[in-house]
């Protein structure tokens, strides 16, 4: 099959993370004997807009309902909703209803959507709040919580409200029962994490701690320096984690961002109080944040995976310990993914799945670049990568003004039910000018 590359790592990883976890007192269990089968294959679904859409986020509920977000170019956050292996509803723009008196309300600029253990849906987009004479503006972070999306609801059942209006970046939101948690950064204040949590399943919010503030040196380089990725719950520990990608302090530091270390933060307190711990550093000048840095929990055991992107490579690290303690990362992609960036990790009942987008050009700035899918998979020790598109879903320079179509990121998501895989990615090679959002579901 085009694309199939078999990654030579699975014995190293195994032998690596053993001795690591010898070393760590970790009980290893021997990996389950995997049968030969065929590399995965997906059913492909464009879920095309009259004015496109871009960085689109999924989540599957426990029931495999999934739940899909994407950012309309004209109107707002489109959303999808619908059972895996099912086509989704299109149900509209979920932020549509978000208004203030004497402002104009421009939404679909940011968004994140989970699909809670409680039925409730959540999700949290970023809207840019301007006066009517469009001179000024401020954007706020919304939170919204509908009904079970496996039932028939619209958008008019939804509680659509604002819990910040400061000039913050990039909410994201996850959840453990009715506890319900989105973090945003504040662009204005030291690029510092703000993060509020909801403990009646998304009706009213508190603010609670910063994943950076108070942390002596692990975190002082992340002050005005940070790309902060997806906020994860564990509903397994109950803590909570914070993944970002920070550089170190002296001349870099507000001369030029090169985001040389991987970091996640912990929560044992329900966001008061965090921990933060260095998953990967590199040498000073090594950018690791092409673009945001990923994170997964496996809520069957606790494990964690961080993934991240050097521009060439998509790597991946493991903590058994509640993120104490990470093994040295491997490198998950491979030829003929020569460049690989914007990944995205998922994990579930040992399964871990990791998403990029890949080319066999050498850099992200070669302007005669056809970017693919690729799905990897660790599973019982091996990974595999696949091919998932069979045409390119982005011709051309993916650090330059043409990547603009596809914006900043992409991701997927486990069906607890079987185990697959749904990805949702953009392709603008789809209509004229105009990206697309697309969703494939492992066969």
């Amino acid at each position: 099959m085009k694309g199939l590359t078999l990654i030579g790592i699975s014995l190293s990883l195994l032998l690596g993370f053993a001795l690591w976890s010898l070393k760590r007192g970790v009980k290893v269990k021997a990996a389950p004997a995997v049968a030969n089968t065929a590399p995965p294959s997906f059913t492909i679904n464009p879920l095309l807009l009259t004015y496109g859409s871009s960085e689109p986020e999924i989540s599957i509920g426990n029931d495999g309902t999934m739940a899909m977000v994407s950012l309309s170019f004209c109107c707002g956050t489109e959303l999808w909703t619908g059972l895996f292996g099912s086509i989704p509803t299109d149900q509209g723009v979920v932020d549509a209803p978000l208004q203030q008196t004497g402002k104009s309300v421009f939404s679909g600029h940011d968004a994140d959507v989970d699909v809670g253990s409680t039925g409730r849906l959540h999700i949290s987009t970023l809207v840019l709040l301007a006066n009517p004479a469009l001179r000024s503006g401020q954007f706020g972070v919304s939170a919204i919580t509908c009904p079970d999306p496996k039932s028939a609801f619209s958008i008019s059942q939804c509680t659509e409200q604002f819990i910040d209006t400061t000039n913050s970046d990039r909410p994201w939101v996850t959840s453990d029962g009715p506890h319900v948690y989105i973090s945003y950064r504040d662009d204005l204040n030291a690029s510092l994490i703000n993060v509020q949590r909801s403990d009646d399943d998304g009706f009213t919010w508190q603010r609670v701690g910063d994943p950076i503030v108070g942390q002596a040196r692990i975190t002082a380089d992340a002050t005005f320096n940070n790309i902060q990725g997806k906020l994860i719950a564990d509903p397994n520990t109950h803590n909570v984690y914070d993944i970002y990608a920070a550089g170190e302090t002296g001349v870099l530091k507000a001369r030029t961002f090169t985001p040389n270390q991987i970091v996640v933060s912990r929560s044992s307190d329900m966001g008061r109080t965090w921990k933060a711990s260095v998953v990967f550093a590199a040498a000073p000048g090594i950018r690791l944040a092409y673009l945001f840095p990923a994170l997964a929990v496996d809520p069957t055991n606790g494990n964690l995976y961080a993934a991240w992107s050097d521009g060439n490579t998509v790597s991946l690290a493991i903590s058994t310990d509640e993120g104490n303690h990470w093994t040295s990362p491997v490198a998950v992609s491979s030829a003929p993914a020569n460049t690989a960036i914007f990944p995205w990790v998922a994990a579930y009942n040992g399964i871990v799945d990791v998403v990029y987008y890949g080319t066999s050009a050498a850099y992200p700035l070669d302007k005669s670049a056809d970017y693919y899918v690729y799905f990897a998979q660790l599973n019982g020790g091996s990974f595999t990568q696949t091919q998932v598109n069979s045409a390119p879903n982005h011709h051309g320079c993916i650090e330059c003004p043409s990547r603009s179509g596809l914006l900043d990121l992409f991701q997927l998501a486990i069906d607890p039910q079987n185990g697959k895989a749904a990805i949702i990615y953009v392709d603008d090679t789809l209509t004229t000018f105009l990206p697309q959002t697309v969703l494939a579901q492992q066969n």
